[in-house]
């Protein structure tokens, strides 16, 4: 079971966020850098579409659709500067990967015409080092809702820096996925300390 749709009070769409972790080309795409590499997360090829019918039905009852896009900018050479620990784990990224306006750093086609608002990030968190938080704040949102990949990452690390700024803040549980669903459940688990879980279609019903 992904997430507890039970219990979740009504959401005030005007006032809420869909943020969309990491969907993107790089990490999900055949041809992509993850691909190329032998990384493939089976889960969360079913995300995108899921992902996108939240989004069309949050934009439709008059909320906002964020998601952030890993990037690896590169340095005066060209070369991407990628953290020591994240070369450690992926030896096989180079030059190009998640580079600022290439194709492997756009999101996924399924969220075409969906988003809103796109902030680039370096680290597993929106929030850190993003304009996140401003845009937020600016567009009078005061809920945001988790999903995408990594479930106990890029999603963990985003729903903690939210909790942390006061946002109410929900997880996805059937809208995010990690390298294993052991590794999926626990964080979900791990989330509820800070968050509220639910499932997609729990998300859209709340919806006020």
């Amino acid at each position: 079971m992904s997430g507890d749709a039970k219990g979740i009070e009504a959401v005030v769409p005007s006032q809420t966020a869909l943020v969309i972790i990491d969907l993107q080309n790089d990490f999900l795409d055949a041809k992509g850098a993850y691909a190329r590499g032998g990384d493939t997360n089976p889960p969360a090829l079913l995300l995108p579409e899921r992902v996108a019918a939240v989004a069309r039905a949050l934009k439709a009852a008059g909320g906002l659709v964020v998601a952030s896009q890993f990037t690896l900018w590169p340095d005066a050479s060209g070369a991407p500067m990628i953290s020591p620990h994240l070369m450690a784990l992926r030896p096989y990224l180079k030059q190009g990967d998640f580079a600022p306006g290439s194709w492997g750093q756009a999101n996924v086609d399924a969220l075409g015409g969906l988003i809103d608002v796109t902030v680039s990030k370096v680290a597993y968190s929106a929030f850190f080092n993003t304009q996140l938080d401003w845009v937020l704040r600016r567009a009078g949102i005061d809920t945001v809702a988790v999903c995408g990949i990594v479930t106990n990452g890029g999603v963990a690390s985003t729903v903690r820096d939210a909790h942390m700024r006061d946002y109410r803040t929900l997880v996805l549980g059937d809208g995010c996925a990690a390298f294993g669903d052991e590794r999926h459940q626990i964080s979900l688990a791990d989330m509820r300390n800070v968050a509220e879980v639910t499932d997609c279609a729990g998300f859209v019903g709340a919806l006020a």
